[in-house]
């Protein structure tokens, strides 16, 4: 059957249409589709939610990784802060797409759960009330004129069997009258069969006709029985679109975070915090705490005390080393009252002599691979020592504890007794040798 689209309609002719019997069952299956739709729907909000506590997962775990490898690298000062602000952001933004998980699950999900509870009641038997009481309206509505439809096509089959018999006898006829072993008589039975058949195929076709006439009588009544069934069905597909709709509106709308004025503020504090920084502020800070600003114990007359333990005399150090940081030199307005991280973990060289030369910078440091932020002391090399005496370390890369603490030690003792060590809670330096025994 050739066939044409209607773009006007919308209808493709091809299709069988929904006049014939049998054919409202795809009108039927729509309940069993929307309830369907309704599970894949929260089946794709639950995946969604999945991806939005994975991507919340890792920016708090990236965030607090690269916290720590700044705050012990050596960036100090405001573009330190301004760089820590971006785990700030991080660690927000993952806030809110933690709420997106949950929203999506708590209410969208749930929304779509409790109308599609509402919508399609199940059967103690299969399927949903829905779909039942509209099967049952369409069947009623097209039995009688199915009933009338099946005895129009046995009589239309009827007619074209006689039409067929018809054509048969009389080619019979006009063949016998052409052959000579064809008696008179016989041509006359031929010619009676003739007759006979076109007094059937009139009556045949007076039958179609009339059963024709009939079904076409029954029609409008089977039309409009039909649509008020799919009017029906219609209107509950009109709720279910509706809410459909509805709960994609929902949906955006937890999704778009560019219309959560949290988001918003989260990218204002971020540019005011990076926006803040002041190199000549942390350039002095520097110089105050690593540079020439520094205050400096100089060597001065000291009395024998012989209630205190003597510590082994100090190694000379590179010129520039940190000696004891002075209250007279603060950090430089919102600085962190602690140290930058800079001298944190920075490990300084014990031994200096006039032939001793810098070491180069390799971009291959670290296997080329390496992060520079890194920190050797969490490899977690050492020896547990514990503290025999209190101890006040007397320059910046000097570790203070007191008796019966205990530690890490890293570097053996060198010459004039001094150790390099690691408290537990991370900061390394040196300390006096015989102020330790190994646990």
């Amino acid at each position: 059957m050739s066939g044409s689209y209607d773009e006007s309609a919308g209808v493709d002719d091809t299709m069988d249409s929904f006049w014939e019997v049998g054919n409202y069952k795809r009108a039927v299956k729509r309940f069993d589709d929307g309830h369907r739709l309704c599970n894949d729907l929260m089946s794709c909000l639950q995946e969604r939610a999945k991806i939005e506590k994975a991507y919340g997962d890792q920016l708090t775990a990236w965030s607090k990784r690269w916290r720590q490898l700044i705050e012990k690298g050596p960036q100090y000062g405001s573009v330190e802060r301004a760089w820590l602000a971006v785990m700030t952001e991080a660690e927000k933004v993952s806030e809110l797409h933690q709420d997106v998980k949950n929203n999506l699950l708590n209410d969208d999900v749930e929304k779509v759960k409790n109308w599609q509870k509402e919508a399609y009641h199940k059967q103690m038997i299969g399927g949903f009330k829905e779909a039942k009481e509209a099967e049952e309206g369409f069947k009623k509505a097209q039995k009688p004129w199915a009933k009338k439809l099946k005895e129009m096509e046995t009589a239309k089959k009827g007619y074209h069997m006689a039409c067929k018999e018809e054509k048969l006898a009389a080619t019979r006829e006009a063949n016998g009258k052409t052959e000579a072993s064809v008696t008179p008589d016989q041509q006359k039975k031929l010619h009676e069969k003739v007759d006979k058949c076109k007094q059937d195929m009139q009556k045949a076709k007076e039958k179609y006709e009339k059963s024709l006439e009939e079904l076409n009588k029954c029609t409008p009544q089977y039309m409009e029985s039909m649509e008020q069934v799919f009017d029906q069905c219609q209107q509950h597909e009109v709720k279910r679109l509706t809410f459909l709709k509805e709960a994609l509106l929902d949906i955006k709308r937890h999704l778009n975070l560019t219309e959560n004025q949290s988001y918003s503020t989260i990218y204002r504090e971020l540019e005011r915090t990076i926006l803040a920084a002041n190199t000549q502020e942390d350039l002095k800070w520097f110089s105050n705490n690593h540079g020439p600003g520094m205050h400096m114990n100089w060597p001065a007359f000291e009395e024998y005390n012989p209630d205190q333990a003597s510590a082994p005399p100090k190694k000379k150090k590179p010129d520039g080393a940190p000696p004891t940081p002075s209250t007279d030199h603060v950090a430089p307005p919102g600085d962190r009252s602690s140290v930058s991280s800079y001298d944190k973990n920075q490990a300084y060289s014990t031994e200096w002599s006039d032939d001793e030369q810098p070491a180069a910078y390799s971009g291959n440091e670290n296997g080329g691979n390496g992060n520079s932020f890194e920190d050797d002391s969490s490899t977690g090399r050492g020896v547990r020592v514990r503290a025999l005496y209190d101890y006040e370390g007397q320059e910046q890369d000097e570790l203070s504890f007191k008796a019966g603490d205990e530690l890490t030690k890293t570097e053996d003792e060198d010459e004039q007794g001094w150790c390099r060590g690691r408290l537990d809670n991370g900061q390394e330096g040196l300390y006096p040798a015989n102020y330790v025994e190994p646990i």
